[in-house]
């Protein structure tokens, strides 16, 4: 997940992390926790779309600046690899000044985990660049405290996650496949997605016994996860957007083996078994301006 960055005069220490966006193959989302969260069990996989993010030690300040180069980011205190940076230092008791600069390539708010990625990144490349020598588990320990999603990043490329995100188990998936994004240009806020799921259904149905089974395996074909795909986010988002549903039949239309919403939307992914069909449902989005559509494979390890 990254590669040193040579020194130089003016960066005494600098690294550069890759932080790939994830998908949901399946996303469950049961009862309600004590705490008002609700309990979720998902198979994520991460896909060869990422944002890249520079860290440099800075011997002219002690704070931390950031840079983005999507201007409606905000890079103050409330961004999530700004405050992943500042829970790094707390946890490790280092006082030295960071200057970051992020180039975004996820959309935002599209349910591909762009900034919890970007927060694990953040925490992994401090990680490195400090020496701390934390393991996943202390990473992810912090990671939890920034979002649900987080702790997923530091056990991809594929894991089930489940309670709020804090129990995340790797899983293989053999082989890969091409992955087509079309992310519709407009986002769908993830605590709107969960009330509507709240007030639309009368009840929370139990596990399905295809995905118990995928959680008590440690290797799965793809076959396998293509038979268990789900969200349970689908039906009110496309009630509300219903373009999200025209995209997922559309994939389908075009050869896709499954076609489904990532997250809470408004991303909608279809999964291909080879390059050239994917890129070819690609091309039958570009008549839509506002659209953005990627075509990237599935990842098998993090890059290091």
């Amino acid at each position: 997940m990254t590669n040193p960055a040579s020194r130089s005069s003016i960066l005494p220490a600098s690294i550069a992390v890759f932080a790939p966006a994830k998908i949901n193959l399946v996303l469950r989302i049961l009862d309600r926790r004590p705490d008002g969260y609700h309990n979720l069990w998902s198979l994520m996989q991460t896909v060869q779309l990422e944002d890249e993010l520079a860290i440099a030690i800075s011997d002219s300040h002690s704070t931390i600046t950031l840079r983005c180069d999507e201007s409606t980011l905000k890079t103050d205190p409330s961004n999530l690899v700004y405050r992943a940076a500042a829970a790094v230092l707390e946890s490790s008791g280092r006082t030295v000044g960071l200057d970051m600069v992020l180039a975004k390539r996820i959309p935002m708010g599209a349910g591909l985990g762009g900034g919890s990625s970007d927060a694990a990144a953040t925490i992994i490349g401090l990680n490195r660049l400090l020496n701390l020598e934390w393991s996943r588990e202390k990473m992810a320990h912090i990671g939890q405290t920034l979002g649900s999603d987080v702790p997923f990043f530091f056990f991809a490329p594929s894991a089930i996650v489940e309670g709020r995100g804090e129990k995340v188990t790797p899983v293989q998936i053999k082989g890969r496949r091409w992955v087509v994004l079309v992310n519709p240009g407009f986002p769908v806020e993830t605590k709107w997605a969960y009330q509507q799921l709240s007030v639309s259904r009368t009840g929370v149905q139990p596990l399905l016994d295809v995905h118990v089974g995928l959680g008590k395996a440690s290797d799965l074909s793809w076959e396998e996860v293509l038979q268990a795909v789900e969200n349970d986010f689908e039906a009110t988002v496309f009630k509300a957007h219903p373009i999200l549903h025209k995209i997922k039949l559309k994939l389908l239309a075009e050869g896709a083996e499954t076609a489904l919403l990532s997250g809470s939307g408004a991303t909608v992914f279809g999964v291909f078994r080879d390059e050239t069909p994917a890129r070819q449902a690609q091309l039958s989005f570009r008549t839509e301006s506002h659209f953005k559509a990627y075509t990237v494979s599935t990842l098998s390890a993090l890059r290091q």
